[in-house]
């Protein structure tokens, strides 16, 4: 007795399998413009080096319009302290900003989710500030960095221009340091800003806006 699984194969064999075409369909998304501050990318990473044998932080902010960043060093996980200077020094009003899942930006995974009150979680610090402010919190998919691309992006630059080429003894040497690369940064030309800086995308847009 022939198995089913032969006949099938002599039959493909042969060519006696009608084949059928298959349409592809085409999607076509539509990307709505961002205005400056309508979304901020927010991520913090390591000072590759230890000052004085301590661990220091630094905490990113790019806007996805502009590409427009702001960058500060703390000794630990001050969201809340990184958002207030952000908010006073930006060129605009923040909207919403995006971050990953980190401890210090929420408590998703390990806390509102998993609360006993189901009506009445255990918020972030971060989250009940942004709610004060009228700024809302987007979170990217647990393990997808590249969801947030634009500030993984600007890290991977800051090792490669920065911290690669530098080297500092003190946290106020890389506080004035790290401030003076951020202005560079802010005017450096972007391809996915057809070649215009960050500033200079900012004032094209205020410009239009005027």
């Amino acid at each position: 007795m022939i198995h089913d699984r032969t006949i099938g194969k002599i039959i493909k064999t042969e060519g006696l399998v009608r084949k059928y075409r298959i349409r592809k369909l085409k999607y076509k998304y539509i990307k709505l413009p961002l205005a400056p501050g309508d979304l901020v990318e927010i991520d913090v990473k390591f000072v590759p080096k230890r000052l004085r044998n301590k661990r220091y932080y630094q905490f990113t902010a790019i806007d996805c319009a502009t590409r427009w960043r702001y960058l500060a060093v703390y000794d630990n996980g001050e969201a809340i302290r990184f958002f207030e200077e952000l908010k006073s020094i930006a060129p605009f009003r923040i909207r919403a900003i995006k971050t990953d899942n980190g401890s210090c930006f929420t408590n998703r995974y390990t806390g509102y989710q998993k609360s006993a009150d189901p009506l009445n979680p255990r918020l972030h610090p971060l989250d009940l500030f942004l709610m004060k402010n009228n700024v809302l919190h987007y979170l990217i998919d647990p393990g997808k960095p590249a969801q947030n691309g634009k500030v993984e992006r600007s890290h991977w630059t800051d090792q490669k221009m920065f911290y690669d080429r530098h080297r500092f003894k003190t946290i106020s040497g890389l506080k004035r340091a790290i401030k003076q690369w951020n202005i560079n940064y802010n005017n450096l030309e972007h391809c996915a800003l057809d070649g215009l800086t960050p500033n200079e995308a900012l004032a094209r847009v205020q410009n239009v806006c005027a």
